[in-house]
């Protein structure tokens, strides 16, 4: 199949399925809003009208920061089919991080949630302050002209522009080593590309239908679940936010076929104490990403599930999702060992720190090569081409090792990150922010095991002389300025830090304390 746009794929899918189920979301009309195939083509022609409309140039940058809902889809759809890249914000994202990637994005439009977690946004972007941004719309609120409803247009109006699918169609912010985060810019090829991919391995059809917990502003939710629906004409349900009892009820309500967590997720709804009494029957693949996965977990999915066909992944914002799954015979204790293989597609290898590829078994950094891959950073050549380099292949920085057979284990995650319930977290994100309180001298950052949530960030702290901060004052000063997946669970107060010759912080010893 030729390279496509959204554009073309949703209007080949309105044709084939009009009324049929799409997708189920909360939306301004209510919860849990069904739209069938036609109707998202049509909602998606009134975001793209009214974008026009405002008198955007295609490749102008647009962003959203919402909940899973309706008109994220609709906004997602309609952008990207009139060539506006979307920059996806993560809505429990806090005024540091919202500065920083709406001025280096260049947003023109920003839609917004009124109000999440308790935070008011439109309180918050009446003293924002990015150069680039003219127009604000929010759901769920707002005044006259700012609301959501006011950014649409006539869906006849939409005037189809050429683009070519090797443009960009969205950027997602994946934190850095750098403690600064990085716009990876996901093209319409390779989202498109990354959905197809994982629908094939998975026989991924249109009488699936999909319960997904994953935020669609993660690759998990815009790529393994809507896009992968998209592209095979089934239905998808996407729930506002996790909880156990909400997923196990939504799995039973709507009979899903296929559901997807992180580990935690999985732990938390086998937990709940009537899951014995729940009926998850129609479930037939449940997919269980981001890590080598606890065997223990592994049987007690399969035993719960009643067998379900369970499928481990690995994936990256720069992979655009999924580029390694379980391969189909795999077992429960494959499972539990390897992320998978390869999807088809992507070549997959293993080198050394010289570049050079390692035998099967041997431990070494795992690089990538595809039509799924990232087109780079956005506006950061740099960090461009010491990702990705001049020959296509994307340096994961994720330590593996891969046997004769194609199937790749985790051995050590990219430097120093952690994944903290579902979420990657970077401590030097954190500890940039820690060393700017006015009490705080230096700090470093880990992530220690947690039964929930899988990794907890601990945060080793030498205060300033005289200090009296306390821990809890700390976490809350993080609170208000991090998103509150990255905020520091544990934070222990030392007098000094292990260094290396290097005269570097030594982690390593951090680790063997904890």
């Amino acid at each position: 199949m030729s390279a496509q746009t959204y554009h073309d794929v949703l209007t080949e899918q309105a044709a084939a399925y009009g009324d049929k189920l799409f997708a189920r979301a909360d939306s301004e009309d209510g919860p849990m809003t069904e739209v069938s195939y036609a109707e998202m083509d049509r909602r998606s022609r009134a975001v793209a009208a009214g974008l026009q409309q405002l008198g955007l140039e295609p490749g102008e940058r647009v962003a959203i920061a919402a909940p899973n809902s309706v008109e994220w889809l609709a906004f997602f759809f309609g952008a990207a089919r009139a060539g506006y890249p979307v920059v996806t914000l993560n809505v429990r994202y806090r005024q540091r991080e919202l500065d920083y990637m709406l001025a280096q994005s260049g947003a023109r439009v920003v839609v917004s949630a009124a109000e999440a977690d308790g935070f008011d946004f439109i309180d918050f972007y009446r003293t924002f302050d990015a150069p680039s941004v003219t127009h604000y719309f929010f759901l769920g609120g707002g005044e006259e002209g700012q609301r959501f409803a006011d950014l649409l247009g006539d869906p006849d109006d939409f005037t189809p522009v050429a683009l070519d699918p090797a443009s960009p169609a969205a950027i997602l912010y994946t934190s850095g080593t750098t403690g600064q985060p990085k716009g990876a810019v996901l093209t319409h090829a390779s989202l498109l590309a990354s959905a197809r991919a994982q629908a094939e391995h998975t026989e991924h059809g249109p009488d699936d239908h999909m319960v997904s917990l994953m935020p669609l502003n993660h690759v998990g939710g815009m790529t393994c679940s809507l896009t992968a629906s998209l592209v095979t004409g089934g239905g998808l349900t996407m729930m506002p936010a996790f909880t156990p009892t909400s997923a196990l009820d939504a799995i039973e309500k709507y009979g899903a076929t296929r559901f997807g967590g992180v580990p935690t997720m999985w732990r938390l709804m086998l937990d709940v104490p009537d899951f014995s009494q729940r009926n998850v029957s129609s479930v037939i693949q449940g997919t269980i990403g981001g890590s080598n996965a606890d065997p223990t977990l592994c049987r007690d999915i399969d035993a719960g599930f009643g067998g379900v066909r369970l499928v481990n992944l690995y994936g990256l914002s720069e992979s655009s999702g999924a580029a390694v799954m379980s391969a189909r015979d795999d077992g429960v204790d494959k499972v539990s060992e390897y992320v998978g293989v390869p999807l088809a597609g992507i070549e997959a290898r293993v080198v050394d720190p010289a570049g050079i590829d390692v035998v099967p078994g041997e431990i070494g950094q795992l690089q990538l090569r595809g039509p799924s891959i990232a087109d780079g950073y956005w506006q950061l050549p740099e960090q461009t081409a010491e990702a990705f380099g001049d020959d296509g292949w994307l340096n994961t920085g994720d330590l593996v090792v891969m046997t004769e057979d194609g199937h790749i284990a985790l051995r050590g995650r990219s430097k120093e990150m952690f994944v903290q319930g579902g979420y990657n977290v970077y401590p030097v994100e954190v500890e940039n922010l820690l060393v700017s309180h006015p009490q705080v001298s230096m700090a470093a950052g880990i992530g220690i095991p947690d039964p929930v949530m899988g990794e907890i960030g601990r945060y080793f702290v030498i205060r300033t002389p005289n200090a009296t901060v306390s821990e809890d004052e700390l976490i809350e000063f993080c609170r208000g300025e991090l998103a509150d997946y990255k905020v520091p669970r544990q934070i222990v107060f030392v007098d000094e830090l292990p260094m290396t010759p290097a005269g570097k912080i030594a982690k390593a010893q951090l680790k063997e304390r904890s």
